[in-house]
């Protein structure tokens, strides 16, 4: 079992790598567009990527367990709409009830998708996809097929995604809160750490007696959790709410998992791995339009990366458990 605090050799390396990566990459974008490194893009950049940050927390968890989930974006759009006609129904509504509402609706999509992998043994894939067309369903069904639009919203909704605390985007605020919370919970108590411990093996988890079904059943509830606030979230950014919010957008997810180091067969990840993984990715959707890249080339480069991520941890994956083999031969 690994824990944050103890990180392999090769493990560094691929950080100390995405770094130089991050600084490279950012020096030739600024050579091609002088605005890149403003302090106001750099604003926008963190502020679009908070939501893929907050997003990314939850899924790393479900991936150091095994699993993965599908339905994310659905339940973004699920909890959006109705949190959206919550709150144009009501629109004196404050906005911490309206978050607990959609941290609560997600989280109960999360427990049912847990609750078949766990306690039914339904593959994470198969599960995670078939609550993914549900919720999609279900937001055309308490809509009316209709949009929420921004004139249907109070503007103190809509001003929460723009707003301010301490002179920090209310977005990227929330961000660093979950990160925070994230960071101790998976190195300082004993649930984060077993989350480890069941990715790596779930059949040696269970013969030292660990709660593998509780530890897995929390991972999606966390996760739908995430994909709720997230909802809120995006609605109050773009000020309205409508079917195919966030369509595709687990993949943006994963994606960034993926280039941080987050092993999708479980077991391996770390906080500041997957930092590094949302920072990249939110450079490419951010710099490639300012360089005028073309969007079919953008998609291309960004799956180039990716690729070029997974072959990399794959490597390194390697190279450690040869060396730890081969510390045990000696």
């Amino acid at each position: 079992m690994e824990t944050e605090k103890k990180k392999p050799l090769g493990e560094r390396v691929r950080d100390l790598g995405l770094i130089v990566f991050i600084v490279v990459i950012s020096a030739l974008i600024q050579m091609r567009n002088r605005e890149f490194l403003t302090l106001l893009n750099i604003g926008n950049l963190l502020t679009n990527t908070a939501i893929l940050s907050i997003l990314s927390v939850g899924m790393m968890m479900v991936l150091l367990t095994g699993g993965i989930d599908l339905s994310i974006g659905a339940s973004m759009a699920f909890t959006g709409m109705v949190t959206a006609l919550t709150v144009s129904a009501n629109p004196a509504a404050p906005m911490f009830l309206l978050i607990l509402e959609s941290i609560l609706i997600g989280a109960c999509i999360g427990l049912v998708i847990g609750i078949l992998v766990a306690r039914f043994s339904i593959l994470p894939i198969i599960a995670s996809l078939g609550l993914m067309n549900i919720m999609r369903g279900l937001t055309y069904v308490v809509s009316g097929g209709a949009w929420v639009s921004a004139y249907q919203m109070p503007a103190h909704f809509k001003a929460f995604a723009t707003g301010t605390v301490f002179g920090i985007n209310n977005l990227v605020a929330i961000a660093v809160l979950v990160y925070g919370l994230f960071y101790f919970f998976i190195n300082f108590t004993k649930s984060g750490r077993r989350i480890y411990a069941v990715g790596s093996s779930p059949d040696a988890a269970k013969v030292v007696g660990l709660p593998v079904k509780r530890i897995t059943l929390m991972v999606y509830i966390l996760m739908g959790a995430l994909a709720g606030l997230a909802g809120i979230l995006w609605v109050s950014k773009f000020a309205s709410a409508q079917g195919d919010t966030a369509s595709g957008y687990e993949m943006n997810v994963i994606a960034s998992c993926v280039l941080g180091g987050v092993s999708v067969s479980g077991g391996r990840g770390k906080v500041f791995g997957l930092f590094l993984g949302v920072i990249l990715f939110g450079i490419l959707a951010n710099a490639l339009p300012l360089i005028n890249v073309s969007p079919f080339w953008q998609q291309a480069i960004q799956g180039f990366v990716i690729l070029f991520a997974v072959v990399t941890n794959v490597i390194i994956k390697r190279n450690n458990d040869r060396a730890v083999l081969y510390r045990r031969a000696i």
